[in-house]
Formats: C-alpha cells, structure tokens, sequence
C-alpha cells in the first residue's frame, strides 16, 4: 500500500534523519521525498511517498514523538479523491477537467456537478456523470447556499472545484469548506473587475493574458495561490480573441492546481503555499 507523508513544523537539525530511522523502523521503503525550509520563519515542510504494510495509528505516534509539539502531520493513501464541481454557464474548464476524467488522466472521482444553471446538463451528462441544478432565481443569497450545500454536502467531498462558477461565496459556506475549495479566475483581477474584463483590458492594450488558481478564503480571489501562467499577446488581438487565448489558460491551469491537490503536493502556509 502507498501512502503520502506531509509534515508541517518548526525546523530543526536532523529533522529528515529522524524522519527516516522511525520509517526504516517500520519496515517502509521511501519511494520519494521532497522537503524545504523556509530560514526566515524557521518552518520545515516534507512530502514523502512510502509504501509497506504498517499501523498507521503506531506510525503516527512514532513521528510525533520525535517532532517539535507544534508539528501537523497528515498521512493519505494514494488513492482517488472524492470531488464535486461547480459551474455555470462557461464550459471551458469544466469540458477540460471531464476529458481528463474520462481519459484517466485525472486522479478522483467526480460525484457531481452542481450548477446555478442548466447550460451545461447536456454536457455533464454524456460523461455518465450526474448534474444537478440549484437555481438561485428566487432566492436569497443565503438560502441559495444553503441549498447548494445541502447537495454537495450528500457526497462529501474532499475538494470542491469551482469551473467556472459565477457566484461569490459567502462566510458560512467558505468556512463550511475550510481549505477544500479550488477557484480559477483571470489574472486581470483586481486591475478589470466586474463585467466585461477582456473588453477591459483590450482598451487598455495590455500585453499578456493570465490565469490564477487558488484557494478560496474570506477575501475574494485573494486566497493562497497554488497555480498561475500566462501567454503573450499584441495588438493585432481583438477582445473576443484574447477572451479565447485567455480559456485556454484558465483550463490549463486549474487542471494543473486539481493535479496538485490530488497528489497531495500542496501546503498551505500563511496566505501562499508551499509546493512539494
């Protein structure tokens, strides 16, 4: 059986020795580890993939025992997580993440797909996954949460993926969801907020096209960035064509963030993240 290993804690000399003698002492081969230290804070992070027959309560223990009393320690199996996706209308990042679902490039289990509207049911539905459709017509802001936690709720998720997703989330539900939410959005923000932000940048000729994923936190599109990237463009774009270069990077990057949660590479520290 695999397993992922994540220590977050205070550095201290020998940290990745000691690490190492209580696994060797459980009888567990190391198949990768990756570690880094922040000097300036005096934090040590470690991700370390390990494989062999043990009790993980009596490994747990051990490692503890042997780390500073401040230390987190997270230990997964290497297996498929659960996740549910949000949408709306824009199919881009959606189509893309189910394409790599059906291909197998994508290491979870997609539940569902809920969403506010129903453009895309057709196309949720030919994957042979299930959507389902919360309107917010007629509802408050917080009674529209609550139903839409009502549904996620029902598979409990270990990540929520917002492809897409057109509506500001609330207190109640970011906290419900405490650093299981992974949002993508244009890297116009906060220079083009509101309606409109490629017709906005097109004015302003700007001269690169970017997208951020990140966690999602009290503060709007200000949680611990996890993945950015971005293409070049010039004047000869219209705003239609740097809305679709745009699309393309948006996919490609939240594809790239999910992979990295679902690989457990990802530690939050602060408002950033440390990616191992």
């Amino acid at each position: 059986m695999e397993y992922r290993l994540l220590i977050d804690t205070t550095d201290e000399i020998g940290l990745v020795y000691k690490i190492s003698q209580v696994l060797f002492n459980h009888n567990l081969n190391i198949e990768n580890n990756a570690e880094y230290v922040d000097k300036e804070e005096n934090k040590f992070f470690m991700r370390t993939v390990i494989t062999g027959d043990f009790d993980n309560e009596k490994l747990l223990n051990d490692i503890k025992k042997i780390l500073p009393l401040n230390a987190t320690i997270k230990l997964t199996p290497n297996g498929k997580k659960d996740i549910v996706i949000l949408a709306t209308k824009e199919a881009h990042c959606l189509g893309d993440i189910l394409i790599r679902y059906v291909s197998g490039d994508l290491n979870a289990n997609i539940k569902a797909v809920i969403a506010n509207h129903n453009h895309l049911k057709d196309l949720v539905e030919k994957f042979g996954i299930e959507f389902i459709c919360v309107s917010h017509e007629a509802l408050s802001r917080e009674e529209h949460e609550q139903y839409m936690m009502n549904e996620i709720d029902k598979f409990n998720p270990e990540l929520i993926v917002l492809a897409k997703y057109m509506r500001i989330l609330n207190d109640t539900f970011v906290k419900h969801y405490h650093k299981t939410i992974l949002n993508i959005h244009h890297s116009f923000l906060p220079a083009f907020i509101g309606a409109n932000p490629y017709k906005q940048a097109f004015k302003r000729g700007v001269k690169i096209i970017g997208a951020t994923a990140h966690y999602v936190t009290d503060d709007l599109d200000e949680g611990p960035i996890i993945s950015q990237d971005i293409v070049r463009i010039d004047h000869t774009y219209s705003w239609q064509t740097m809305r679709d270069a745009g699309r393309n990077v948006e996919k490609i990057v939240l594809s790239n963030a999910l992979n990295l949660l679902l690989e457990d590479k990802v530690f939050i520290y602060g408002n950033k993240t440390v990616i191992l």
